[in-house]
């Protein structure tokens, strides 16, 4: 089992979505999360799947999109920390990825279908790295971070949206 990162492994921005992963083994914990990001999102009409609680902010498809390229991204850094790649990895900017995405001209059944196909491969690499790549330490958007970190700012990013969607969009 991975145990939770500490407070050196990763930027301080990144504790609240650290401290939102329950206890217990992560990857359980993002299969597990899989099938509840399916439940809510499914049950969301295209009608409804447009609406955006205040001016400016995303529509619903916009964040589920959003949540799907941030877990692709960190993955990616996920990928190259835990192979010892020392490469200095840039940030990037949600709101532009959001209006590059167009994810409101998709389906929400191709939005979810992107988002299942990211966490099993999330899953898949997350299963499959070798015990000493976890405390890797690496550089993405000019701070370091930790492997471990990574993982769990994946779980947390998505735990945190899904409860946006829950208070804001439903």
């Amino acid at each position: 089992m991975l145990k939770r990162p500490v407070e050196n492994e990763y930027p301080e921005y990144y504790l609240p979505y650290i401290n939102l992963v329950p206890q217990g083994d992560l990857l359980q914990i993002l299969q597990e999360n899989l099938q509840e990001v399916v439940n809510l999102f499914e049950g969301i009409s295209e009608e409804k799947a447009y609406y955006r609680y205040a001016p400016g902010k995303w529509s619903v498809k916009e964040l589920l999109g959003h949540i799907t390229d941030t877990e692709r991204i960190m993955c990616y850094r996920l990928l190259r920390v835990g192979r010892g790649d020392q490469t200095p990895l840039a940030g990037f900017n949600e709101n532009d990825y959001v209006q590059g995405s167009q994810t409101n001209n998709l389906s929400m059944e191709a939005i979810l279908e992107d988002f299942k196909a990211v966490r099993n491969a999330t899953i898949s690499l997350i299963r499959n790295l070798p015990a000493a790549a976890w405390a890797n330490k690496g550089n993405a958007n000019g701070l370091e971070i930790t492997t471990r970190a990574i993982a769990y700012i994946i779980a947390g990013h998505q735990i945190h949206h899904c409860k946006i969607v829950e208070d804001r969009y439903l």
